[in-house]
């Protein structure tokens, strides 16, 4: 896209976030659904805005790889001439790092973490709701009115498949292999959103849906972990990768991300099932830089971000029209299981104490 279009398309995004914060144009150029029909206005109905760029800064906190991070950050930084820093740890470690900092924000965007897991914390961001909000997939809406959906991330095995040879890895179930025991990377829940989604996702595939049922397996299967557990979701992948673990529990694109790179690595979608959660991004309580946060968000989440996310980042989209991403497993060829996200975010807290409990007992 040309330089002045590309301009246009921010400033135009720009408008309509203002918008939604409580101040109206004359003609309304969002994205309108009814009776489960998307339409989209004309470009004709769409407000003239001048060319125009952003300012300052940007402080991201977030889980993800700086590589991972980088294509989005830069494609953003040469659009509107924002200077992007990223300050990089665990999903559990910024979000007491917000909490600590409250009153006195130092970061203006929360970027990882599913939208399950952040839900639990609105307190600590604005709320704010994209101007593509209306091109999300239904399952991935912004429920609390600050939490928006970035990518949907399938929780998954990565298998290194020197080191199994020979043994059968499909699921949950043969994890409880004793061959494995002590080899399975495993990071700690309580610091990794991705993790705690395993624990949710094992709770409810062994426990038949009922995941209150599914604790004696999940005990049995933190006893296999011979007292390791990692402190960081990219221990895990890499960990497979590099052999030092037979097999582990992650997220899709860092499963995926080892098989491109080269590494002798197999990603496994349980045969027990599968939770398809998406990660979110948010804007920090009284950011700094909140317009500049707002528009961050209204790029990741625009058809060209997503674009570059399933061409280039391993990950699938959250919109509505965007295709699939290459090299991915078909939906189809999946298990989907659904749980109760509500479940899921209101025992948050009690399900990180039962893990904690069952794992310093073993």
């Amino acid at each position: 896209m040309k330089k002045r279009a590309l301009a246009i398309l921010l400033a135009a995004m720009l408008v309509m976030s203002m918008a939604s914060c409580g101040k109206k144009d004359e003609k309304d150029a969002t994205t309108k659904t009814k009776d489960d029909v998307t339409t989209t206005t004309t470009e004709a109905e769409t407000p003239v805005v001048e060319e125009t760029k952003l300012s300052g800064k940007l402080v991201v906190y977030s889980p993800h790889p700086l590589e991972f991070m980088d294509p989005l950050i830069q494609e953003f930084e040469n659009r509107t001439g924002v200077s992007v820093e990223v300050i990089a740890a665990g999903t559990g470690e910024l979000i007491k790092r917000i909490e600590a900092e409250a009153g006195n924000a130092q970061g203006d965007i929360m970027w990882g973490g599913t939208i399950a897991l952040l839900g639990t914390n609105t307190s600590i961001f604005e709320q704010y709701t994209s101007v593509n909000e209306d091109a999300i997939l239904p399952d991935y809406k912004n429920k609390t009115g600050a939490v928006t959906a970035f990518t949907v991330v399938p929780s998954v095995l990565v298998v290194n498949t020197n080191l199994a040879a020979g043994i059968e890895i499909n699921g949950y179930e043969d994890l409880l292999n004793p061959e494995l025991k002590g080899k399975i990377a495993h990071c700690d829940p309580a610091k990794s959103s991705s993790s705690f989604e395993h624990v949710i996702n094992m709770l409810n595939a062994m426990g038949n849906g009922d995941p209150e049922a599914g604790w004696d397996f999940t005990g049995k299967f933190i006893k296999n972990l011979d007292g390791k557990l990692l402190s960081g979701s990219s221990a895990v992948y890499k960990g497979v990768a590099d052999g030092e673990y037979t097999v582990g529990l992650t997220f899709e694109e860092g499963a995926v991300k080892s098989l491109v790179d080269g590494a002798p690595v197999e990603v496994v979608y349980m045969e027990e099932g599968v939770i398809c959660r998406a990660d979110g991004i948010a804007v920090i309580k009284d950011a700094a830089n909140i317009e500049n946060a707002k528009a961050f968000i209204d790029f990741v989440t625009s058809k060209e971000a997503q674009e570059i996310v399933i061409a280039k980042l391993n990950r699938r989209t959250v919109r509505n029209d965007v295709g699939s991403a290459n090299g991915l497993t078909a939906y189809e060829d999946i298990k989907i299981l659904n749980d109760d996200v509500d479940w899921a975010t209101s025992n948050k807290q009690a399900v990180l104490d039962k893990f904690k409990d069952l794992f310093t007992s073993n």
